[in-house]
């Protein structure tokens, strides 16, 4: 059996591209009936920030970080993968262990070019059903496509097949420390949440909505889940959560500042495709010392950052976190020595943290520079502000590992 494309995701794939229009998701009344300030990102019309009165994005953030917040990701990519080969062929194109996952299971890899940069990360899930789940980044999701056809067509002769779920599926995170008891009360009964272990998922009925999917992960550091439902039915899953008195709605904003306390990398900002693994300080991915990615390889770009017997190559610049500067130090803001006469890096997301209540700020440093807590130099409106190396993340992460 040849690999091969659905046409659904061939015909999707082609009409987003040439789109102009932000593209409204399935919630989009629902976010504007709630107040939802829409903007547009990765093509998509999204909320921002709620206009109610309750602090804007700060509050959103605090929501989150102490009870949950509802955010609506459905600009991510969710492809479903088919066929005997499907995890080998994928294991030609991401850095993690496919092959190794039990169903069930998942984890976040990395897409790697020949160069051995980075296309994309993801996250990548076994499922019980015999199918591999993967949910890629929205902004690049098509560029994400356009790679994997490119790479099947070399493949060629096997039993691949890539279905693009746009128009059926959407997507939500419910994250927070109430997360799980608001999410447990849509559960269909005998299936208890406290046994799911974080980046664990299933295919599930929420709300008595057949045919959604559920994967304990998330992009802020706390416990949660991300949701896949169908786009029809989705309104009906998200009013239920919301009627537990812990949760409520949150937008890109929020979602942000949120990430970059937890240390967590935005594609196009943190890492793109000028990007190794190991100067995003993202080698983990591969697995430890000795682990069956590092010693096998087999992946595109592979030789570019690991030596032949699976140690990471030295690199001249790596990703830091930074703390220490009076003022936000946004992105392409210079990092300069201690003495503040060379340029030794950027900046490439800063913000002002809710939680710390004071500025924060990742970005690439030489590797000399690199340990925690040497001494910097950030230029800020012109004006050098003394800063400090710092290990991530910013705020403790709240992960879940089940007992």
């Amino acid at each position: 059996m040849l690999s091969r494309l659905s046409s659904r995701c061939v015909s999707n794939s082609l009409r987003r591209t040439f789109s102009s229009a932000p593209i409204p998701t399935a919630l989009e009344s629902f976010h504007k009936s709630l107040g939802g300030k829409m903007v547009e990102f990765a093509g998509y019309n999204l909320p921002v920030l709620y206009e109610k009165d309750n602090g804007g994005v700060m509050a959103e953030h605090h929501q989150t970080r102490e009870r949950a917040g509802i955010f609506d990701v459905s600009h991510m990519g969710q492809i479903k993968w088919h066929g005997d080969d499907c995890a080998d062929f994928i294991e030609k194109c991401v850095v993690g262990d496919v092959k190794g996952l039990e169903p069930g299971t998942g984890l976040l890899t990395l897409i790697t070019t020949p160069e051995g940069t980075i296309i994309d990360d993801c996250i990548v899930s076994k499922a019980k059903e015999g199918y591999i789940y993967m949910v890629v980044n929205g902004a690049c999701k098509h560029k994400d496509m356009a790679h994997f056809k490119e790479q099947m067509e070399i493949y060629g002769g096997k039993d691949v097949c890539m279905d693009y779920m746009e128009e059926t599926l959407s997507l939500i995170a419910i994250q927070g420390p109430s997360a799980a008891a608001a999410t447990q009360t849509i559960m269909p009964s005998g299936v208890d949440l406290t046994g799911v272990d974080f980046m664990n998922g299933f295919d599930t009925t929420l709300a008595g909505v057949d045919g959604c999917r559920l994967t304990r992960c998330g992009y802020t550091g706390e416990d949660g889940f991300e949701l896949s439902i169908p786009s029809d039915k989705v309104e009906t899953v998200v009013g239920a959560l919301m009627e537990h008195q812990d949760v409520d709605v949150c937008g890109l904003g929020a979602r942000d500042s949120l990430r970059l306390e937890a240390g967590l990398c935005l594609y196009g900002n943190d890492i793109d495709d000028t990007t190794t693994p190991i100067e995003g300080v993202l080698g983990w991915t591969l697995g430890g010392k000795g682990a069956r990615r590092r010693t096998e390889q087999g992946f595109l770009g592979a030789s570019k950052f690991l030596t032949e017997d699976g140690k990471l190559r030295k690199v001249e610049r790596k990703r830091v976190g930074i703390l220490g500067m009076k003022a936000p130090a946004r992105a392409h803001t210079e990092i300069f020595d201690a003495d503040g006469t060379t340029k030794i890096g950027e900046i490439t997301s800063g913000t002002f943290s809710p939680c710390l209540k004071r500025p924060i700020a990742m970005g690439y440093v030489a590797t000399p520079h690199a340990k925690a807590g040497t001494e910097i130099n950030v230029s800020i409106r012109g004006k050098m502000q003394k800063a400090e190396v710092t290990k991530m993340p910013f705020v403790e992460t709240h992960y879940y590992r089940a007992p």
